[in-house]
C-alpha cells in the first residue's frame, strides 16, 4: 500500500533530485541548480514542509510533430519536486489501474502495447475494431474532476494542496488544462482516464480493449455492437469526464483491412511503418543513427520502403 501522507523530508527530496537529474544533459539551468544543490534543496523542503510551497512559472515552445503541440517546461525547482509526486502518486494508483492501460507505466510502454495490439487483431481477424482518441486531451482536462479523483485517496490535507498546486499552476481555459511537459502530467493522465477505462471494463464488460495515452481501442466481433458501445462511450466521456471524442480518429474498421494505431499500420500476421513516420525516419538519418534506424525500418516495412531507406543512405554517403 502507498503511504496516504507524502514523505517530503530531506532524504527523499535528495532521492527524487537523483532520479530526476539520472540521464539529463548539461543546461545552463541544471548547472545553476546542482551549483547551489544544498540550497535549493534546503529551501524546497522547508517550504514544502511548511505549506508555503509555490509553483513556479513555465517557458513554453513549439514542436511539430504531425501536428503543432505547445510545450510547457517547468523550472528545475518544481521538476524536481514533480519527481517526488510522481513516484508517491504511481506508488498509490499505478495498482489501481487495468492490464490494458499501457503509456507511462512501468514494464509496459509501446512496444508492449502495439504487440498487445497485435495478439487481439488476431483474435479476432474476422471481427471490427472500433479506433478513437479524446480530442485535445491535455488541454481539456478538468481540474475539479482531476481533484475529486485524487480525494478519493489522497486523504492527508497537506498532501492533496500540494496536488492542487500542482494542477491549478498550469491552464489552458478556466478550470482546465495540464502541461504536456510535466512529469507529473503523465501520472494525473492515467488517473483521470483510469475512469473511463474501469468503465469500458467494469460496466461495460468490454473483452478486447487496449489504451495508450489518450488513443484507445475495443475489438468485436459485432459492427453493431460496436456502434452501441461508441455512443455509450462519447456519453460517459462528455457527461462524467467533460470530454470529447476527436472527429477524425473515431471510426469502426474490419480488422483484417489493417489498423493505423501508434505509427504503424498492423495486420494480423504483419506490422508496417505508416508512409509518414517512415519519411521522418529517413529525414533524420545519419550515419551515427543508421543501425538503429535501420532495424525499425527492415523489422516493420514493406519491400519498397526498405528500398528507398537503402538509396537516402546511399545519398547521404556521398
Amino acid at each position: 500500500m502507498g503511504s496516504e501522507v507524502i514523505d517530503t523530508g530531506l532524504s527523499n527530496i535528495y532521492h527524487s533530485w537523483f532520479a530526476y537529474r539520472k540521464g539529463k544533459k548539461s543546461s545552463i539551468n541544471l548547472d545553476i541548480f546542482q551549483y547551489n544543490l544544498e540550497k535549493e534543496l534546503d529551501g524546497l523542503a522547508k517550504d514544502l514542509n511548511d505549506g508555503t510551497y509555490k509553483h513556479g512559472s513555465y517557458k513554453k515552445f513549439t514542436v511539430s510533430d504531425n501536428k503543432k503541440r505547445e510545450i510547457s517546461v517547468a523550472t528545475v525547482r518544481d521538476k524536481v519536486m514533480h519527481r517526488l509526486v510522481y513516484d508517491y502518486l504511481t506508488n498509490i494508483f499505478d495498482k489501481t489501474f487495468i492490464y490494458d492501460a499501457w503509456s507511462c507505466r512501468k514494464g509496459k510502454g509501446l512496444m508492449g502495447a502495439v504487440d498487445r495490439t497485435q495478439k487481439f487483431i488476431k483474435k479476432y481477424e474476422n471481427g471490427f475494431v472500433w479506433r478513437a482518441d479524446v480530442k485535445k486531451f491535455f488541454d481539456n482536462v478538468d481540474h475539479d474532476i482531476l481533484l475529486t479523483t485524487l480525494k478519493r485517496k489522497i486523504k492527508d490535507k497537506k498532501t492533496f494542496l500540494l496536488l492542487t498546486e500542482i494542477i491549478k499552476s498550469f491552464s489552458t481555459k478556466k478550470g482546465k488544462g495540464m502541461p504536456i511537459g510535466n512529469l507529473t502530467s503523465q501520472i494525473f493522465s492515467n488517473i483521470y482516464l483510469n475512469e473511463l477505462d474501469r468503465y469500458i471494463k467494469h460496466k461495460l464488460k468490454i473483452k478486447a480493449y487496449l489504451r495508450y495515452g489518450d488513443d484507445f481501442l475495443i475489438f468485436d466481433n459485432s459492427e453493431d455492437y460496436l456502434e452501441k458501445t461508441k455512443a455509450l462511450t462519447a456519453n460517459f466521456l462528455r457527461d462524467k469526464l467533460n470530454l470529447e471524442l476527436h472527429a477524425k480518429n473515431n471510426y469502426i474498421v474490419k480488422t483484417k483491412h489493417g489498423l493505423k494505431f501508434l505509427g504503424l499500420v498492423l495486420y494480423p500476421d504483419e506490422r508496417r511503418i505508416n508512409k509518414r513516420n517512415c519519411k521522418k525516419l529517413r529525414s533524420k538519418l545519419n550515419m551515427k543513427n543508421v543501425s538503429s534506424y535501420w532495424g525499425i525500418v527492415k523489422k516493420h516495412s514493406d519491400m519498397k520502403a526498405i528500398q528507398e531507406f537503402q538509396w537516402e543512405l546511399i545519398e547521404k554517403i556521398r
